[in-house]
């Protein structure tokens, strides 16, 4: 049960794009075409799940050795790493996305979604995690950091049909570009906002 309500809050709830803001840069990027934002979720879904489980790791590591001063800089390494290997990747295996992602995959370096969920992991109690450790645990920090990449894609390709929808329509000449983008972003968060009392 406790999984399901990590899975819930980190999709809808707890959205990272829509009630966090985190990874914004991206959000407001690549979403023009919905194949480039199904890429780019797919590629940041990867990244944060295995940026979060090396990142708890490493912070494991650290606490024992009472290094906790380098957490930040050392995670930031892992992701840097981490970003290198989903580029060298997605160049091999699908130069099209590679291409079609352009400046933005190297971007995911310094995504903050990324950087957010590893910290959130590593520092906030979980309110579903045993009562005697109040922190999550790998598990419970592998599904967390999944369900938010999840909901990150979500958010990303909800937004990118929206707003491949209004170039189709007329929209008044101050709101075309990134103006209705931003109040079309706003509205979405606001229906997200209809999931707090789920959990």
């Amino acid at each position: 049960m406790e999984y399901i309500l990590i899975i819930i809050s980190a999709i809808f709830v707890n959205n990272i794009l829509l009630s966090q803001f985190l990874g914004i840069c991206p959000f407001l990027g690549v979403s023009n075409k919905l194949s480039t934002a199904a890429g780019m979720s797919m590629a940041v879904c990867f990244v944060i799940t295995l940026a979060t489980v090396v990142t708890y790791l490493l912070n494991s590591l650290l606490a024992s050795f009472g290094l906790e001063f380098l957490q930040t800089i050392s995670f930031i390494l892992v992701i840097a790493a981490l970003v290198q290997m989903v580029e060298i990747v997605l160049k091999k295996i699908s130069p099209s996305l590679y291409s079609a992602l352009g400046i933005f995959l190297p971007l995911i370096t310094t995504n903050c979604a990324v950087l957010g969920v590893a910290l959130t992991v590593v520092q906030k109690s979980s309110p579903f995690a045993a009562a005697e450790s109040g922190m999550f645990n790998l598990g419970e920090a592998t599904v967390y950091a999944f369900a938010t990449s999840l909901g990150f894609g979500l958010a990303m390709v909800l937004f990118a049909g929206l707003r491949e929808q209004l170039a189709l329509n007329n929209v008044p000449k101050a709101f075309k570009g990134i103006p209705i983008a931003l109040v079309t972003a706003g509205i979405l968060a606001m229906a997200f906002m209809g999931f707090s009392g789920l959990v």
